[in-house]
């Protein structure tokens, strides 16, 4: 995946928010806040998560999707990626 490793660091940056999201979550239960800052902790974390999965997806389908030229890998890829967003909206 050329595109993981062109975005490394930018991709990097972003795990470490989602890591730091989690830590403020562990906090926030370790200091036992009240449920809406767990919560905003929460929804926070996730936001992390669902924005580095929008980074690398987007990659994804740019590199190996939309500029691939065989097209039986065109079609396998997109049905990965469909599965992938299946499991992943659940």
């Amino acid at each position: 995946m050329a595109h993981v490793n062109r975005d490394k660091k930018k991709l990097l940056s972003r795990v470490r928010r989602v890591a730091g999201q989690v830590a403020a979550l562990e906090q926030a239960l370790q200091a036992d806040a009240d449920c809406s800052a767990v919560l905003i902790q929460i929804a926070a974390a996730k936001g992390a998560m669902h924005s580095l999965m929008m980074e690398v997806l987007t990659g994804h389908l740019a590199e190996h999707v939309v500029a691939e030229r065989d097209e039986a890998v065109r079609i396998r890829e997109t049905a990965t990626i469909v599965e992938l967003l299946r499991g992943y909206t659940k």
